[in-house]
């Protein structure tokens, strides 16, 4: 990954760690060749940088899927509220213009497709055979097994599923994202890869 691309990535605001960050962006370094790269909750776009210099080193495109409004933990008076992503004027989280921000400091702009919907809308429009989806959207049980029911689907043979915040205590973290991960597991559709720290990564056969 280029230096100043890395740069950005460690500057942007976020919850990704760096090494989850280098596997993304190896990941869709090597699977840009297949399809479209699908990321799933943008935020302020540190894992943006990662996913979207990857894809334009394998010479692919990345889609940001973001409605940019926050998840239920970003919201006034949650644990991950941030004040200088909240709109007062909207009364509402609004973290697109961070994205924008950290896209063009990372010169993708010819490489990552803005999406500012919700997941659903999102995948009606979006092709399946895509070359890797990274879901890290929103932490229920809802909204992660219906990310993962919207997507996995659309993975193409051979390509990545890609899903953040794993942790198997139960103390450490929510269990959505693990769920989905087991779900994706025990359908029999992906062979493990090994896991960087919370991040799984998931192969479909």
């Amino acid at each position: 990954m280029q230096a100043d691309a890395l740069e950005v990535a460690r500057t942007t605001k976020g919850f990704l760690d760096e090494d989850e960050g280098t596997r993304l962006y190896e990941l869709a370094r090597d699977h840009a060749s297949i399809g479209p790269i699908v990321e799933v909750g943008s935020y302020c776009g540190k894992s943006s940088v990662y996913v979207g210099s990857g894809a334009r080193t394998g010479g692919g495109t990345l889609v940001c899927v973001d409605h940019h409004r926050g998840n239920e933990e970003q919201q006034r008076g949650e644990l991950y509220h941030d004040p200088d992503v909240y709109d007062d004027e909207a009364g509402q989280v609004d973290s697109l213009r961070f994205l924008r921000h950290s896209i063009r400091r990372a010169a993708l702009e010819h490489t990552a497709i803005l999406m500012v919907t919700s997941s659903a809308a999102a995948a009606r429009l979006c092709p399946d055979e895509l070359g890797m989806v990274f879901i890290d959207g929103g932490h229920t049980h809802e909204a992660a097994n219906a990310d993962y029911e919207l997507w996995s689907g659309k993975v193409a043979r051979s390509g990545i599923l890609a899903i953040h915040d794993l942790f198997p205590n139960p103390e450490e973290g929510g269990q959505a994202p693990i769920e989905i991960y087991r779900r994706a597991v025990a359908s029999g559709n992906f062979d493990e890869l090994p896991t960087v720290k919370t991040l799984g990564v998931l192969r479909r056969k």
